[in-house]
């Protein structure tokens, strides 16, 4: 096992080869969250229109904070009023209730279409409006302001910008008979919602990869036979081929400035990390060493790469400078360390690490070099962290069935995204799309 990267195409490929129902939409179950977590109340917002509306603005609110487990949202059912103005604001019911804060909002029609959504947020104890905004859009989009609305909430109560109008994308995989399987790169919204189909093949998809504008996604497909990388643009769904030598065409990921795709070829007969200049085709070979090098991720600043090699002997984590081509070793605890990925501030860097004969999801302090098992979970995969640093998603087993899993930066929230059959695969987290 110490050197399963080694075999990183059949292993993959392996990981998809299970049942898949085609359209199957995450549902997200904490659980594990904080010891002590803040009572909010979402009060229902106050529809002032004649028709019914799409969604329950207010419910998708309480959804998204509810799945951060740093949050105890107070039922409908135990609310004593549905205020959706300031001055139906009666803070002492509010306090009896043990509530530290409430939303309260209001939804009115527009024109050509278009709804207003009037929101405010207040301090119960300090009996304080903390926010007041109004945001319209066309009535199709309120699942959109919903999680708008959760990042401006989220952001407030614990000053950390919010990550609920982020996407995820994943794979998945249906069985047809026969060692035949069809294959779906999904997208989806950050708790799972309106999955949509990005590619259809027959052949494996892996490695999907987001630009850092949240435009173009890359990724490995076998739809010519063999390992080829894509990078295809979501509005318009246009898609090239950008690399496909012989041998493997693997693990690209995005530059900060979004001009270059760091990826791995075997061209020269060993795994090795590459640089692509998309917009020049020049392609520039980063390590040159008889082991193998696998899986780059670019640091915030785009000076350097992490990336995974054998070179000592076992996987472990590995930064190279790109101006100077220094590298060092970035991990020491324990046999196995893999897939890292850093978080935006470039202090702590998630992987994947074995212990006690497991893979689990870890975390390392680059300031402290303290390395913090975060999953309980066994052979986890492919962590990618939100755009805000909370949260670690990844690839695990459940039973017979992948799923997929999240975890907090500090593994006090713990939750899941089964779908509701078969397995799901090789998640990746959009950057913020606005």
């Amino acid at each position: 096992m110490v050197r399963i990267f080694k075999l990183w195409l059949a292993v993959m490929a392996a990981c998809l080869m299970t049942s898949l129902p085609a359209h199957a939409e995450l549902t997200i179950e904490i659980t594990q969250g904080v010891d002590q977590p803040t009572p909010v109340a979402i009060v229902p917002f106050k529809w002032e229109g004649g028709y019914a509306l799409s969604e329950d603005v207010a419910k998708v609110v309480n959804d998204d904070l509810s799945r951060t487990g740093l949050f105890k949202m107070v039922k409908r059912d135990n609310m004593l009023s549905f205020p959706s103005t300031q001055a139906q604001m009666y803070f002492r019911d509010w306090r009896v209730s043990a509530t530290d804060y409430v939303l309260i909002g209001r939804i009115k029609p527009g024109t050509g279409g278009q709804v207003i959504v009037e929101f405010e947020l207040y301090d119960i104890l300090k009996e304080q409006r903390l926010l007041a905004e109004q945001v319209s859009a066309g009535s199709a989009n309120l699942r959109d302001i919903s999680h708008y609305i959760a990042d401006m909430v989220y952001e407030k109560l614990t000053g950390l910008r919010g990550a609920f109008s982020t996407r995820i994308v994943y794979v998945t995989a249906e069985r047809l008979g026969n060692k035949r399987y069809r294959y779906k790169l999904q997208l989806a919204d950050s708790d799972g919602a309106r999955p949509r189909t990005i590619l259809e093949s027959r052949e494996p998809i892996m490695s999907p990869a987001w630009s850092k504008d949240g435009k173009k996604l890359a990724y490995v497909s076998f739809e010519t036979s063999r390992p080829s990388i894509y990078v295809q643009d979501l509005a318009t769904g246009q898609r090239q081929r950008v690399q496909s030598f012989k041998g493997l065409n693997g693990a690209p990921s995005w530059s900060p400035d979004g001009q270059k795709l760091a990826i791995v070829l075997s061209k020269d007969g060993n795994p090795e990390v590459y640089v692509l200049d998309l917009q020049r085709r020049q392609l520039t070979r980063v390590t040159h060493h008889y082991g193998i090098d696998t899986e780059p991720s670019w640091s915030p600043d785009g000076q350097s790469l992490i990336f995974t090699s054998d070179r000592g002997g076992q996987p472990q984590i590995y930064r190279v400078h790109l101006a100077s081509r220094e590298i060092t070793r970035l991990t020491f605890e324990g046999r196995y360390n893999a897939r890292g990925r850093l978080t935006q501030d470039g202090r702590f860097l998630a992987m994947v690490h074995q212990s006690g004969g497991t893979f689990h999801i870890a975390v390392q302090d680059l300031r402290k070099d303290r390395v913090e098992i975060l999953t309980e979970t066994s052979l986890d995969e492919s962590p990618t962290i939100a755009p805000n640093g909370s949260i670690i998603l990844y690839a695990t087993q459940e039973g017979t069935r992948g799923v997929l899993g999240g975890v907090s930066l500090d593994g006090r929230v713990k939750f899941r995204l089964p779908a509701s059959e078969g397995d799901v695969r090789e998640p990746a987290w959009s950057p913020y799309l606005q």
